[in-house]
């Protein structure tokens, strides 16, 4: 279970962490070094911490943080300052490992405001598919028809079966007098520390919205999943040990790593064993996986700079459909609770800038605040009545 679980989260999310890091201004081999870093992170984090913890505690990357990247604007200071802003984003997740008052601050978050910020984070990119089919309808509509087939199939097997739809589409409309296609063979990438600049600018715009994304759309789910499955363990430590995994890997233009939900949830159930006991086994071998794809990244960077761009972007669009789904349902669940989540997704969104700062900042700002106002006006309606 440990390897198809790697397969279906590296395959589902890739093409998202590509386009995050191409919106931050960052270059080929930037992109390389960065997807190297983020996916060996991942690996050697998903072996370190199911040996350490004894329970599935499967790592992946933060797939919605990504996701952020790839919608806000490019930062004045280019990819050198999105670099700092990473840092800056690790050292956040670090501190709540030590903080629990800083957990359980991000946690009292109303829900239907975490799932609007990250609906609105994340609804750019899905808009994807439905661009790209009007400009590259060729292109496009096969690659719907596959991921249509693979989801009618099993849900896990849309992204794998729309990935190989991609590399067929790719070598059936390739040039073969492209003189930009080269063999790149597995290994190293050239690996390029990245010189940070810190920015307030950064830090608020890009740092807190994606701390805020990676802790409400991955870190809590992935403990919800351990939860569900009856394991025991301490929240504290395996944060700041995702934490610092990410500190290390942020100067080379990695994403943050972070708890795993949906692989998690594949190799706690019993399909990874029988025995409850043994089943961090599977997270370990994905872990393991992860660790023989990362020195992939150079052919698969070389592989997405063949591809035409609306092809990668609507991958990426189609990955975070379901993530959509489930982050508008939870958002508007409450009918009597819409206003504030609806002013969070729009200004997530909209992809605005207010003083520098990104709306997904702004739009957790005013959606906490009305929430905080209605439910004020509520308990004094509540004591007057």
């Amino acid at each position: 279970m440990g390897l198809p679980a790697a397969f279906v989260g590296y395959s589902a999310s890739f093409a998202i962490v590509l386009a995050g890091l191409t919106a931050m201004g960052a270059n080929d081999s930037q992109v390389a070094t960065g997807l190297f870093f983020a996916t060996l992170g991942m690996g050697l984090c998903s072996i370190w911490l199911p040996l350490a913890t004894r329970i599935p505690a499967a790592i992946a990357w933060s797939t919605p943080g990504a996701a952020f990247l790839a919608a806000a604007a490019t930062l004045p200071g280019g990819f050198a300052e999105a670099v700092g802003a990473l840092i800056c984003c690790a050292v956040l997740i670090v501190i709540t490992g030590f903080v629990p008052a800083l957990g359980r601050l991000v946690s009292s978050i109303p829900k239907p405001i975490a799932n609007a910020l990250l609906a609105g984070v994340i609804v750019p990119l899905c808009l994807a598919p439905a661009i790209s089919a009007g400009k590259v309808p060729y292109l496009i509509l096969p690659l719907l028809l596959a991921w249509i087939v693979g989801f009618a199939w099993h849900k896990l097997a849309a992204m794998p079966v729309t990935i190989g739809a991609v590399i067929i589409l790719v070598v059936l409309n390739l040039d073969p007098s492209h003189t930009g296609v080269t063999a790149s063979a597995p290994g190293l990438p050239a690996l390029e520390a990245i010189m940070p600049v810190f920015t307030l600018r950064g830090f608020i715009s890009i740092a807190v919205p994606l701390y805020l994304v990676t802790m409400a759309g991955q870190n809590i789910p992935g403990f919800a999943v351990l939860d569900l499955g009856g394991y025991t363990y301490e929240r504290q430590p395996l944060l700041r040990k995702t934490g610092l995994a990410s500190l290390l890997i942020a100067p080379f233009g990695a994403i943050p790593v972070n708890m795993s939900a949906i692989t998690a949830a594949m190799m706690s159930g019993e399909d990874a064993g029988r025995d409850p006991a043994q089943r961090y086994w599977a997270a370990v071998a994905s872990g393991v996986a992860y660790v023989i794809i990362a020195f992939f990244s150079k052919p698969i960077v070389a592989f997405a700079n063949i591809a035409p761009r609306d092809l990668i972007t609507a991958v990426a669009g189609l990955a975070l459909i379901p993530a959509l789904v489930s982050s508008l349902s939870a958002a508007f669940a409450d009918p009597g609770r819409v206003e504030a989540p609806a002013l969070t997704f729009l200004f997530a969104a909209s992809g605005m800038t207010m003083f520098g700062v990104s709306g997904a900042f702004w739009g957790t700002l005013v959606g906490v605040l009305v929430w905080s106002l209605k439910q004020w006006r509520r308990r004094a309606e509540d004591k007057t009545g």
